[in-house]
């Protein structure tokens, strides 16, 4: 029997850079799916449908439920900002 390999990978985290064990982890500000699209005022089946695409928040599975952490879904919230419908705002970094 052999093991997937990406069960064995390193995980790297894009919202922090390394793996998940952060010890300023927000494990007591997770958003389920539908308080996550409350504090985005979208629908709940847009944040789905975006979380499919690969368009939404940077989101968390254990076992088969999704979370949200608030910094993801204010990181994603900035990530398209404009002053105009021509001008994007220049990115915070």
């Amino acid at each position: 029997m052999t093991r997937n390999t990406k069960e064995t990978e390193k995980y790297e985290d894009p919202e922090y850079g390394h793996d998940g064990d952060d010890e300023d982890d927000d494990l007591d500000q997770l958003f389920t799916v539908e308080e996550a699209a409350r504090e985005l005022r979208m629908g709940k089946s847009t944040l789905n449908r975006y979380r499919c695409e690969g368009r939404g928040p940077i989101y968390r599975k254990h076992g088969s439920r999704v979370f949200y952490t608030k910094r993801s879904l204010r990181r994603w919230s900035r990530r398209d900002r404009y002053k105009s419908t021509s001008q994007r705002v220049r990115r915070d970094r």
